[in-house]
């Protein structure tokens, strides 16, 4: 009596692998929540960039010459598409580096700038 009590036991309950692999799962949810906050972290640093080289002062005299309001285009910005938003940072990363290094003038940086706004106020109007 007392084997056939052993086996039904045996047979009923599940190993000790089969519950931690139960327990165990392919993404843990610290993952997961990562990978979800990604996608906005990785936004909001693109529209940061647009933002500064807007913001700074080559940036706000080249708005005031073509008599555009920051806080219109700030506005739009938030509107754009993720791609235009990466497309937009990309390039003034690389404008504010050129810059910085001696290897454009603060004209054509001018030029950049307002193109960048050029470019914002058509993504927002055509969408």
């Amino acid at each position: 009596m007392l084997g056939v009590a052993v086996c039904v036991g045996a047979v009923g309950s599940p190993t000790r692998a089969q519950v931690q692999e139960k327990q165990q799962h392919v993404v843990t949810l610290g993952e997961l929540n990562k990978q979800t906050a990604r996608p906005a972290e990785t936004r909001q640093a693109n529209e940061d960039s647009v933002r500064h080289l807007l913001s700074s002062d080559a940036g706000q005299k080249a708005l005031k010459s073509a008599h555009v309001d920051y806080q219109r285009v700030d506005k739009a910005i938030g509107q754009l598409c993720d791609e235009d938003v990466a497309k937009l940072a990309d390039r003034s990363r690389q404008a504010e580096s050129d810059f910085a290094a001696g290897l454009i003038s603060a004209k054509t940086l001018a030029y950049i700038i307002l193109a960048t706004v050029v470019i914002v106020v058509i993504v927002v109007l055509v969408t």
